[in-house]
C-alpha cells in the first residue's frame, strides 16, 4: 500500500484569538501489491509546534474497512485541531492482505501549517 496525504488549513473553522486552528487533508490509499488487501485500522500521530503530542487509534477509516484491488485506490478527507498554527501527522494503516498477509502501511508525515500572508 502507498499512501499519499494533502492538507489545508481552513480558515472559516478556526479561531486563532482562542489557539484554534482547524486543518482538513485528504488521504488516497493505493494497493502497490499482487493480491486484494484491506484496511483495518488506522494509528495517527498528530504533533504541534509546542512538542504536544496526540495519538489516534481506531478501526478503519471514516467508517470504513475498504478492501482494495491490486491497483485499486481509496480516497477520503477528513479533518484535525491544534493549538499552534503549525504541526504535522504522520501514522500507519494496519492492513491484512487476502493471501493473509499482515502489514503496516506507513503514512508519510506531512506538514499542518496556516499559510503565511504578506501585509
Amino acid at each position: 500500500m502507498t499512501v499519499t496525504v494533502e492538507s489545508r488549513y481552513l480558515p472559516e473553522q478556526s479561531r486563532p484569538e482562542d489557539g484554534d486552528y482547524t486543518f482538513a487533508y485528504k488521504v488516497r490509499v493505493t494497493n502497490t501489491g499482487t493480491v486484494p488487501a484491506q484496511l483495518i485500522s488506522r494509528h495517527w500521530i498528530i504533533t504541534d509546534a509546542n512538542g504536544r503530542v496526540v495519538e489516534v487509534k481506531g478501526l478503519g477509516v471514516v467508517g470504513q474497512q475498504p478492501l482494495l484491488g491490486p491497483g485499486q485506490s481509496f480516497e477520503y478527507g477528513s479533518g484535525s485541531q491544534l493549538a499552534t498554527s503549525t504541526g504535522s501527522m504522520r501514522g500507519s494503516y494496519f492492513c491484512v492482505a487476502e493471501d493473509g498477509e499482515r502489514f503496516e502501511a506507513p503514512i508519510p508525515e506531512f506538514a499542518l501549517a496556516v499559510p503565511r500572508t504578506l501585509h
